[in-house]
């Protein structure tokens, strides 16, 4: 015989509009004890979504895209109660549990309303499509336990973390210049050392990936922007614009310089143009969303040439000291770097094998592209558009 909540959810989630989901909360209201069974079925539908390749952070983000605040609160804690039932999570995992939003307040709307928001969730969920894993679902074997992390990993991303901290608080934009150009310095010094250790110990691992959010508005500037920080730390990025995501390809070390660097220069890009764009309105000149779409779409672009800029020169200075230090030489470090770059492009072609480059909509703000410009010059950072997953 058919549960109250098997007729609930057969009438909601496997039909448009409101009129299913008005009959599935109107039989779930009226019948407080199916509420376990209810909830359990909403676990279900979160593992289907692991074995999909979904993560939390990217089921939290699309809640909040396509439903509401309370929809993102209701999947904030299902997500707490299904995943603590396993023994070992895998890696990310937990940072982005940590992260989750606060749970719905204790203040419960009437049942019928909860009801329904809970079956809209749900409807949400099952119709989530299939994406390219990122990483190993819960209660699958994770990356090899034998291999410890590196040596002073740590150490490095908290400075690292400090650095691009202070540049995003500071208000004098030389002070910004020189410590995210310290942080990117960093970065690539880092890659540098893990790519000749791994070529040392004959243990070069593979590539991993990393999905990253790229919320409206001004979405194809940001997905431009993470591109170029992911090509500098020799990683691929592939823009997902319907699902508002970019998955970037690279060795972990690299991805975690990616992420850091990304955020970093959104908070100091946005920042910059929100005081650009308060000058302009003091000048008597209305806010207008050309004058941030080419604000942000030029800041993008100039830090992508800075970036490899800066990348190719601590690669270069790389090699000089390691010539000197051991007898090796730059053309030595040149093709462990290569063999690291043919490996993510291999990782990210497997990945995704069917990917279109698109031609972004230019700026039209000229006002706008000479500030975002100048704001790329300061924070010394350095194309095309990203490619973008169909």
């Amino acid at each position: 015989m058919e549960s109250v909540t098997d007729r609930a959810c057969a009438a909601a989630l496997y039909s448009d509009g409101d009129a299913g989901l008005d009959a599935g909360a109107s039989l779930l209201a009226a019948n407080p004890s199916s509420d376990a069974e209810l909830h359990r079925r909403g676990e279900e539908f979160l593992r289907r979504a692991w074995a999909r390749g979904w993560q939390p952070a990217d089921v939290v983000r699309t809640v909040r895209r396509e439903l509401d605040e309370g929809g993102t609160a209701l999947v904030s804690a299902l997500i707490t109660t299904e995943t603590a039932g396993y023994g070992q999570l895998p890696p990310r995992w937990p940072e982005q549990l940590a992260a989750l939003p606060a749970p719905a307040p204790r203040n419960r709307p009437d049942r019928f309303t909860y009801c329904s928001a809970l079956l809209e969730l749900y409807r949400l969920l099952l119709r989530l499509p299939v994406i390219e894993p990122v990483g190993p679902p819960p209660g699958a074997a994770a990356r090899d336990p034998h291999r410890p992390p590196a040596h002073g990993e740590p150490r490095m991303l908290t400075r690292i973390r400090a650095l691009l901290a202070k540049a995003e608080a500071t208000g004098f934009p030389e002070e910004a210049e020189a410590l995210t150009t310290k942080a990117q310095e960093l970065m690539a010094r880092h890659s540098i050392d893990e790519a000749l250790l791994a070529a040392r110990t004959h243990d070069p691992g593979m590539p991993g990936a990393v999905r990253i959010g790229v919320d409206a508005p001004y979405e194809s500037a940001k997905a431009v922007l993470l591109d170029s920080v992911a090509s500098a730390n020799r990683c691929r990025a592939v823009w997902n614009s319907d699902l508002g995501f970019t998955t970037v390809v690279g060795f972990e070390p690299d991805l975690e310089a990616v992420e850091l660097l990304f955020t970093s220069l959104l908070v100091q890009g946005t920042t910059a143009m929100t005081k650009a764009e308060a000058g302009q309105r003091a000048a008597g000149r209305r806010r207008t969303k050309t004058f941030r779409q080419s604000f942000l779409m030029a800041y993008a672009q100039r830090l992508g040439s800075r970036l490899a800029a800066d990348t190719a020169r601590v690669t270069e200075a790389a090699g000089a000291e390691a010539g000197a230090g051991d007898g090796a030489s730059a053309g030595g470090l040149l093709p462990v770097l290569a063999a690291r770059d043919v490996a993510v492009t291999d990782t990210a072609e497997r990945m995704f094998p069917r990917t279109t480059t698109t031609r972004l909509r230019g700026a039209t703000d000229a006002e706008g592209w000479n500030h975002g410009t100048a704001a790329a010059d300061r924070a010394r950072m350095g194309g095309s558009g990203p490619e973008i997953r169909r």
